[in-house]
């Protein structure tokens, strides 16, 4: 088995593969809904983010209420078609700017309640990031597209941390540049549903995406550790993002 076979489908989540919001010696929250959106209206939640919520984060990240945000458009994967994230460097500092940002929102209810409509069920995750591109912290900068890998994982989870930070991290950091990767991250679930954890990986393009990843694959050689992580991780999503809107 190749070493990265496991952990190649890295994305751009959310949490992903999401934009770096603090300093080294900070820890990076992200809180991500993902919504299920009826297919044929789904364009117009875009228009109403763009028109309602996008002015309201902006401001936000502006005078420092959150670190930054972002709206991501499914490409292929899952159920999930739309994702809006907002980060922060504690899980508190999230929980009230949800509440502000909500109650701002909340103002311009006609646009709510037709989004309501639109996208009317949805999944919430906190995520800390753990490794990356940008070190500790949630990648930075981003691509315009990116590839989301959402893990389930055994009570070892911290072992398989230790793994993509020794081990997988160099490997990913030599496809960084021109051309090829714009970022890469892990994140470990801090509340929310089965997932435990999130790979991300960004792109400018689709095809220089897809060819990192190939070459990635190809760099690849057998390992234990690769097994071990296998183990640890057995299963996963995979999910093709957009990065319509991010701020950074």
């Amino acid at each position: 088995m190749k070493i990265l076979s496991r952990i190649v489908i890295f994305g751009a989540s959310a949490c992903l593969s999401f934009a770096a919001f603090a300093q080294d010696e900070e820890e990076s929250y992200i809180y991500v809904t993902y919504f299920n959106c009826d297919v044929t209206q789904q364009d117009r939640a875009d228009e109403i983010v763009d028109e309602v919520d996008k002015p309201i984060y902006d401001a936000a990240v502006k005078d420092g209420t959150i670190d930054g945000w972002g709206w991501l458009a499914h490409h292929t994967g899952g159920k999930w078609r739309r994702a809006r994230y907002h980060a922060a460097g504690s899980v508190e500092e999230l929980i009230a700017a949800l509440e502000s940002i909500g109650e701002q929102q909340e103002e311009e209810e006609d646009e709510s309640e037709e989004f309501g409509k639109i996208c009317n069920s949805h999944d919430d995750y906190i995520w800390r990031s753990v490794a990356g591109s940008g070190g500790d912290i949630l990648a930075v900068p981003r691509g315009k597209v990116g590839l989301s890998a959402y893990y389930v994982c055994d009570t070892r989870e911290g072992a398989a941390d230790e793994i993509v930070k020794s081990v997988f991290a160099p490997v990913y950091e030599e496809h960084i540049g021109a051309g090829k990767l714009t970022s890469w991250g892990w994140a470990e679930h801090i509340v929310g549903g089965k997932y435990r954890r999130l790979a991300t990986m960004t792109a400018e393009d689709w095809p220089a995406l897809f060819a990192a990843r190939a070459s990635i694959l190809e760099a690849g050689q057998d390992s234990e550790l690769g097994d071990q992580f296998g183990e640890i991780c057995g299963s996963h999503s995979d999910y093709l993002w957009e990065i319509r809107y991010e701020n950074p």
